[in-house]
C-alpha cells in the first residue's frame, strides 16, 4: 500500500513541471507595444488559411484550405504600426478533402505559370485594443491588387514549456476572384471569396 502511495506521489511530482510549463505558454499580453522586438517567422504547423466560395448562387459557402504557407516580419514595439508582413501561399496546396478535386481547383489557379500567391503589407491601422486593419498588395494569378484585412492580435507570450516567444493573430478578408482573372467554374462557384486565417509567428 505504501509503495502505491509513493508511486502516485512520484507521478504527481513528475507531471507538475509539465503542467506548469503548459500554463506558461498562455499569451501574457495583448498590448503590441509590450511585444519583444526582433524578427518573427510564421510557424507553418500553426498557420491556417481557409477560403469560402458561394456554391450555386449561395446554397452554402464551400470551404477549402491552403496547407502550405510561409511568412515573416520584423518587429519594433516602438513603431509597431509600421510593421511589414510578407506571406507566401502555395496554390498547389489547396485542400478540399478530395484529392481529385484538389487538382481540379489548383488547376484554376494555373500554378505552373503562377506558382505563388503573395501578400505584402503596406500599412497597419489600429481600430481598438487588439484589433486593426492590415492593408497590402495581394499578387494572385499574376495580378496585383490592394486588399484590406481585419486582424485581431491574440497576444504574445512564451511558447510550449516556456520556450521562445510567439505572437498569434486571427483575421478575415474578402476578394473577388474575377478581379484576379480567375473565372473558372462559373456559375457553379460565386465570385466573392472570403478569407479566414489563424496564424502564429515565432521569434527567431
Amino acid at each position: 500500500m505504501r509503495c502505491r502511495a509513493t508511486l502516485a506521489l512520484a507521478l504527481v511530482l513528475a507531471a507538475a513541471p509539465v503542467a506548469t510549463g503548459a500554463a506558461a505558454a498562455d499569451p501574457t499580453t495583448r498590448d503590441p507595444a509590450r511585444a519583444p522586438a526582433g524578427a518573427y517567422s510564421l510557424d507553418p504547423r500553426h498557420a491556417s488559411l481557409m477560403i469560402r466560395v458561394p456554391h450555386l448562387g449561395g446554397f452554402s459557402r464551400y470551404t477549402m484550405r491552403f496547407n502550405r504557407l510561409s511568412g515573416s516580419f520584423a518587429y519594433d514595439p516602438a513603431k509597431w504600426q509600421g510593421t511589414k508582413v510578407d506571406i507566401t501561399v502555395d496554390p498547389r496546396s489547396i485542400d478540399t478533402e478530395d484529392n481529385i478535386f484538389n487538382r481540379t481547383v489548383a488547376g484554376y489557379f494555373e500554378p505552373e505559370k503562377f506558382p505563388e500567391i503573395i501578400f505584402n503589407s503596406t500599412g497597419l491601422t489600429a481600430l481598438e485594443e487588439g484589433r486593426g486593419q492590415l492593408t497590402g498588395d495581394l499578387t494572385f494569378h499574376g495580378v496585383t491588387r490592394p486588399v484590406t484585412l481585419d486582424v485581431e492580435f491574440n497576444g504574445v507570450g512564451p511558447g510550449l514549456l516556456g520556450v521562445g516567444t510567439r505572437m498569434g493573430f486571427s483575421g478575415t478578408g474578402r476578394i473577388r476572384r474575377s478581379e484576379f482573372g480567375v473565372t473558372a467554374a462559373r456559375p457553379f462557384a460565386g465570385d466573392t471569396v472570403d478569407l479566414l486565417f489563424e496564424v502564429e509567428f515565432v521569434k527567431k
